[in-house]
């Protein structure tokens, strides 16, 4: 796909993945419709971006069908054009599954899960009226694997891998293209913004998250795979080898888990 002049669309702009990616995107030449809570930290975003494309700003609460609807609507009335969907915007979890209380599980859900389904489902008629569109996907690498004090976060992400996977079967004929995208630990904020047990944030940077892979460097090889139409991409360290000890050895795998130091 030669993405120049293509209109894209990527939730959770305001940080880390999401800005990065919006800023690899505006200088391939792609306009942008950056979305968030946060509008002053979308205004950031597009500060980096490249000034010679278009850009709009719009505030989103993926945990709100009525944020979410607004959203649309308002792009829509614009007659907003949309030819790439990166679905980034999430949260993460740092605590162990029976210290998280039950509304805690659901948020994660609700913004991780069902709000990017939502958002994605609303924009699906326009996607295919307009001849096909490629749509993105940010999970992670426990979307595979799993891991310990990221059950709920995890699961979530499983689910996406599940519900896009099967959207890419049912709308081929329309068109319509998905790449999943698994990153590792990328230095990003996610580990001080993840919520605890009770739903506060962890306020805390994890170590192996702060050595991570700059998110700059992932956002040029996941646009590159998305022009290029990939379905599954797998960014990061050698953490990323953890895929393959799962898929290949499980027995083995499951141990080093159980033994891996994980805050």
């Amino acid at each position: 796909m030669d993405i120049k002049d293509k209109w894209v669309w990527v939730t959770g702009a305001s940080s880390g993945i999401g800005r990065a990616m919006a800023v690899e995107f505006s200088y391939h030449g792609c306009n942008l419709v950056l979305l968030s809570r946060n509008e002053a930290e979308l205004q950031k975003t597009a500060d980096k971006c490249n000034p010679n494309v278009q850009l709009i700003i719009r505030t989103i609460d993926l945990s709100s069908n009525t944020s979410i609807e607004s959203a649309v609507k308002s792009l829509q009335d614009k007659n907003t054009k949309l030819d790439i969907l990166v679905n980034n915007g999430g949260i993460s979890q740092r605590s162990a599954a029976i210290e998280t209380q039950d509304d805690v599980a659901r948020k994660i859900f609700d913004i991780n899960y069902f709000g990017t389904v939502y958002f994605t489902k609303l924009l699906l008629p326009h996607m295919i009226k307009n001849g096909g569109a490629q749509i993105a996907v940010i999970t992670s690498l426990v979307g595979i694997i799993g891991s310990p004090k990221r059950t709920s976060y995890s699961a979530s992400k499983h689910a996406l891998h599940g519900y896009f996977d099967s959207l890419r079967a049912e709308l081929y004929s329309e068109k319509i293209g998905v790449t999943i995208i698994c990153p590792g630990f990328i230095r990003t904020n996610i580990s001080l913004s993840a919520v605890t047990g009770d739903g506060k944030a962890q306020n805390k940077m994890d170590e192996k998250t702060d050595q991570g892979m700059d998110p700059a460097k992932l956002a040029k090889k996941a646009v590159k795979g998305i022009a290029a139409g990939k379905e599954e991409i797998y960014i990061g360290g050698k953490e990323i080898l953890a895929i393959y000890l799962k898929r290949f050895v499980p027995a083995i795998f499951s141990k080093i888990l159980r033994k891996a130091k994980v805050t």
